[in-house]
């Protein structure tokens, strides 16, 4: 049975209008045919980076051209792949060349290890601007340097799930990307993060968006289950389960990579690698916030609060006084 596509009038037709809103608008193109351009998406801390870094090692390996993009203020997507060292960001690149007059070239954002094309968009300093834009910024230097005609097989785009404003909703918003994979773990800040972004697939589908979920990767799987349970009640695929081992932990605080054939963890990616590469874009099915809670032991989540109403007395606390009534009272006749 098809899902029912909601007529575009009233409520759907100012939904639509408000995703079409102009400062999210960046320079389209059609990218080469056999590239797929995922979009992954998780929680701040969840190990996206780490992720990525090993995954796009490991497909290079496989003998697949491979560019990722850093799209996270934070610029730490691509340190593990260059052993910790800083890439050069193509909005403070960008700033700086304007400044001095010249143009921005491709060797001044993107450089390259173990077969894998890397570079960060960037974003502003603390309090010095909005990351989304910076984000819409990046993407817009990355057409006039010619993005549409570049030859890869894969472009992957490290995105932050847990920031909501306009420029972090690029791939899903405007099918940018054909496909989002979700990095979660077994707790539920992570996996609420990932229902929000099937949440956004789900808003945009309806809307005419043609963006899926291939799937999640869970990392630091310590075999309580919960993200195994989320995948299944949204209806995706769990495309890899990274163990919580300290060998990757040492091995990934050191800077080194693990997704290689060399590796004892090659397997994995070389797994992970395969399985993104096929994994249909599915339409999930965000839970409510009940729906999540439930994945999880109610000890856990604080099963069992009541909500209790406030009363205008407990708001006034110290100024509860009684106040003299304006109400006339006659004594009775």
């Amino acid at each position: 049975m098809k899902d029912e596509v909601p007529n575009l009038k009233g409520y759907d037709a100012r939904l639509r209008d408000e995703a079409a809103e102009p400062s999210l608008e960046v320079p389209q193109g059609e990218p080469t045919s056999k590239t797929q351009i995922i979009a992954i998406y998780g929680k701040g801390g969840i190990g996206k980076s780490f992720t990525l870094a090993n995954l796009s090692h490991m497909m290079a390996e496989q003998g697949k051209r491979v560019l990722l993009i850093g799209c996270d203020p934070k610029s730490d997507t691509t340190s593990l792949l260059f052993g910790g060292k800083a890439c050069p960001t193509i909005i403070e690149t960008s700033t700086k060349k304007k400044l001095a007059g010249e143009e921005v070239k491709i060797g001044d954002v993107c450089f390259k290890r173990g077969g894998v094309f890397a570079m960060e968009l960037g974003g502003p300093e603390v309090g010095r601007g909005c990351g989304g834009r910076g984000i819409i910024h990046g993407f817009e230097l990355l057409e006039k340097l010619g993005f549409h005609d570049w030859d890869f097989d894969y472009v992957l785009l490290d995105f932050l799930g847990d920031v909501v404003c306009g420029g972090f909703g690029l791939p899903i918003a405007r099918d940018m990307a054909q496909k989002v994979i979700l990095v979660g773990s077994n707790d539920l800040q992570s996996l609420y993060v990932a229902n929000n972004v099937c949440s956004a697939v789900e808003y945009f589908r309806k809307l005419g968006g043609n963006v899926g979920v291939a799937g999640l990767v869970i990392n630091k799987d310590d075999g309580s289950g919960e993200a195994q349970a989320f995948a299944e009640a949204v209806k995706i695929p769990v495309l890899a389960s990274i163990p919580q081992d300290d060998d990757l932990r040492k091995k990934s605080a050191n800077y080194q990579i693990v997704g290689t054939a060399e590796s004892q963890w090659g397997a994995l990616f070389a797994a992970l690698g395969e399985n993104v590469a096929v994994a249909p874009p599915q339409r999930p099915k965000a839970l409510d916030q009940d729906g999540l809670l439930a994945l999880f032991d109610g000890s856990d989540t604080g099963a069992g609060v009541v909500l209790e109403p406030a009363t205008d007395m407990d708001m006034r606390g110290k100024n509860a006084e009684p106040k003299p009534s304006l109400e006339v009272i006659y004594d009775d006749a």
